[in-house]
């Protein structure tokens, strides 16, 4: 026989049809199947579950990579795992998820493409039907964070016999699993095919992929239970007739085998010798019946799973004649059957007829329960700074019926939580509820209210010159233990109460204050920073011992000055006769004393050029003429 094989690269010819659908969005799987689908041949194809995070064996499934259970794993390695949020050494890029199912155990199987294109998974699949056209799909996810950039988006190709059929295209950071799949139909004589995927993205950072829920199933007409009645008869009528309805011409010789479940649909049985295109039933009971047919095309295929499909399922419900009811409710609540209302103890008996014309008799064991004097013991939490929220919690219950249904309800009517463990309210007043089993009610009340906040005040903002200091006094509400100044004062050495800033640039300065409950107040002001520079430097001096303009240098006006990083000074042929650094004038006598190497300079003209750094930051730079006169 020959054999097809079939590998996950999407391109196909004109026997095949290709689809991709969102897992998330309202599209079903089934809608890329003209007709219905068969069962999933790939039993292992979700990788089934356990409670070890990371499968210990290699399932040797990849031909082209690495089995690793050091995660995450490298490029060309992959693992099997339940969960990436468990592994410790996550990267940061990476998406901690689950695998594709409602199973918290469910496995997936994690791939780091490898840095050169390459098959990741492989299966062969035997038996198959020649003629019989089959769907493959696989659920695949982009590990990356949708907010990560600069990463390689996955590219998936499914291929058949070694060759492309399909290509994914980028799969998109959406966080999301899709799903991606195409059908195809055996020629005659096949009955073998190998199911492959391949890497088409580069290695490197990103092309990291999860995959899940490979399926492989048939796909043949649609397969639909129709039944002479609606799906619900009278139990003194039990008989009706289920018909197969085939929709479509794909099977030019359909065959039927009937099957009913009795798990609620869980798991099926064949009927014996129900393998018409119509069923008679007869159920003498009442309850709800389950029913579908296995379908294919010929005898020779109906017994395989991997040549049929299956049917739509229905659920027949015998409605039964006589009702036997057993209730106990609260002497509060009245019981409604039918037409009539109950509110005592006692056996009733009624007649009811069903909008589908059954009459049915309900037998009602009826109990009514006084309401018992029931004790909530509350325990109320009060905030414990002004503003703050409380809690409630619910320690017991006397009296009653247990189980009880407790809740919290606000007056304003705006707050309706369930009261399980205690929960944290804000303050205002309360009504809890309880219910206990016959739907009894109970209530208390209770209020939530905080003391009188914890308040600081640092004032208004204010507008200082640079240079200028400024003193800020809090004005605190209560007494407190601590505090806190951001930014932290100018030489502050003692408790800091009242603060001295000397701020180099308009900010923030932010006062908090911590009272002996762990209360905590906060207050700012902005303080605006204005850059006047003042600085004088003189255009004579006479050096001469008199007391007076003995020194020439920059005179600091106000304290807004840092330093004078370089202050020079030259003749008029460009010769530099007297250089400091990094230094700032005090007194009359700093600065050129008019002397030049231990002589008098001479009387005249002198240039001079001055860095100076302000307190903000700012460097500005000085230019002039200066004259020496003795």
């Amino acid at each position: 026989m020959p054999r097809l094989f079939i590998a996950l690269i999407f391109i196909l010819p004109q026997a095949f049809s290709l689809f991709h659908i969102e897992v998330d969005s309202p599209v079903l799987l089934a809608q890329t199947c003209i007709g219905n689908l068969g069962e999933n041949i790939f039993e292992e194809g979700d990788f089934g579950s356990g409670t070890a995070n990371l499968l210990a064996t290699d399932p040797g499934i990849a031909p082209g990579y690495t089995y690793t259970t050091f995660v995450p794993p490298e490029d060309g390695f992959y693992t099997i795992t339940n969960n990436t949020g468990e592994w410790p050494g996550l990267f940061p890029s990476w998406l901690p998820i689950r695998d594709r199912s409602t199973d918290p155990n469910g496995y997936m199987m994690v791939v780091n493409a490898s840095f050169e294109p390459g098959l990741f998974y492989e299966q062969e699949i035997d038996g198959l039907c020649d003629n019989t056209t089959y769907l493959f799909s696989a659920d695949v996810i982009n590990l990356i964070r949708a907010n990560v950039t600069g990463h390689i988006a996955p590219n998936i190709s499914f291929l058949l016999d070694g060759v492309e059929q399909f290509t994914t295209g980028n799969i998109p950071q959406s966080e999301l699993w899709d799903n991606y799949g195409f059908s195809f139909t055996t020629a005659p004589g096949q009955n073998s095919v190998i199911l492959s995927l391949r890497n088409n993205a580069p290695g490197g950072i990103g092309n990291d992929l999860a995959i899940d829920n490979i399926s492989f199933r048939p796909c043949g007409p649609r397969a639909i239970v129709r039944t002479t009645n609606i799906p619900r008869i009278c139990q003194d009528n039990g008989a009706f007739t289920l018909i197969s309805e085939i929709v479509g011409n794909q099977y030019d010789m359909p065959v039927v085998q009937w099957q009913q479940s009795f798990d609620e649909g869980q798991t099926w049985q064949d009927i014996d010798g129900a393998d018409g295109l119509e069923l008679d039933i007869l159920v003498p009971n009442s309850g709800f019946y389950y029913y579908r047919f296995l379908l294919a095309n010929g005898m020779a295929n109906i017994g395989s799973a991997l040549c049929r499909v299956v049917s739509d399922e229905i659920v027949v419900e015998v409605v039964p004649e006589e009702f036997f009811v057993t209730d106990t409710i609260c002497e509060t609540i009245p019981y409604e059957l039918g037409n009539s209302i109950y509110t005592e103890s006692g056996m009733y008996r009624d007649t009811l007829a069903s909008s589908l014309g059954c009459d049915s008799i309900v037998n009602l064991d009826l109990t009514v329960v006084p309401e018992a004097i029931v004790d909530l013991d509350l325990d109320i939490q009060q905030p414990i700074c002004g503003g703050g929220t409380g809690a409630v919690d619910l320690n017991n219950i006397g009296g009653g019926n247990p189980p009880y249904l407790s809740f919290v309800i606000g007056l304003s009517g705006d707050t309706l939580e369930l009261l399980s463990g205690g929960i944290e309210v804000p303050e205002g007043f309360y009504l809890v509820v309880v219910v206990d089993r016959f739907e009894c009610v109970y209530g208390d009340t209770f209020r939530i209210q905080a003391p009188e906040p914890l308040t600081v005040d640092v004032g208004p903002d204010r507008s200082i010159r640079l240079g200028e200091e400024v003193t800020i006094s809090p004005t605190i509400s209560d007494p407190i233990v601590n505090f806190s100044w951001n930014p932290f004062p100018d030489n502050c050495l003692g408790d800091c109460l009242p603060a001295v800033f000397s701020p180099p640039t308009s900010d923030f300065y932010i006062f908090t204050a911590e009272d002996e409950l762990g209360c905590v107040a906060t207050d700012s002001l902005f303080i605006e920073v204005r850059p006047r520079r003042q600085i004088y430097i003189p255009n004579a001096f006479s050096p001469n011992n008199d007391g007076v303009n003995d020194a020439f240098a920059p005179i600091v006006i106000s304290p807004n000055v840092s330093r004078i990083l370089r202050f020079d000074v030259f003749d008029r042929w460009g010769g530099q006769v007297y250089s400091q650094t990094d230094w700032l004038p005090r007194g009359i006598s700093d600065g050129w004393d008019g002397q030049v190497r231990g002589r008098l300079a001479s009387v005249g003209v002198y240039a001079y050029q001055a860095e100076v750094l302000f307190l903000d930051g700012e460097v500005i730079r000085y230019t002039g003429d200066v004259l020496l006169l003795r």
